[in-house]
């Protein structure tokens, strides 16, 4: 079950088909979607969540919580708006790719990639790059 919530004006186009493209992702990954919230909301609400259960005083555009395992997803995906309409102008994408590819990376969290050495970088991107043109396709 993937539930979309929101906490601003922002809404998701093509919800439906985003929903199977996750539950797609889990499968090739060799996992199971059991429950996922994803919560679209300000800098400011995401803010308030890295300062209260990170410790982190900075903004970002994506929170994973992970309440399950890498075999059976369970989990909240928080992502600012904000931050994703700013990254999209920085890195000239539509905001809707990169909406898309903030998804994919914290569902990639939930499945068990990190992203703190340069290298887990490189493979959590690649797999957002591989998944973000099977949507797209």
């Amino acid at each position: 079950m993937i539930n979309f919530n929101y906490k601003n004006k922002f809404r998701l186009k093509k919800s439906k088909k985003i929903k199977l493209w996750l539950i797609e992702i889990c499968k090739n990954e060799g996992s199971k979607l059991n429950a996922l919230s994803i919560v679209f909301g300000d800098d400011n609400f995401l803010l308030e969540f890295n300062k209260q259960y990170l410790n982190h005083d900075t903004l970002t555009d994506v929170i994973t919580f992970d309440y399950g395992n890498t075999s059976e997803i369970h989990g909240d995906i928080l992502i600012s708006t904000e931050r994703v309409k700013e990254n999209a102008k920085d890195y000239g994408q539509l905001i809707s790719n990169e909406v898309n590819r903030v998804m994919a990376h914290g569902l990639l969290h939930l499945l068990g990639y990190k992203d703190k050495t340069k290298k887990e970088k490189e493979i959590i991107r690649n797999k957002e790059n591989k998944y973000l043109k099977t949507l797209n396709t």
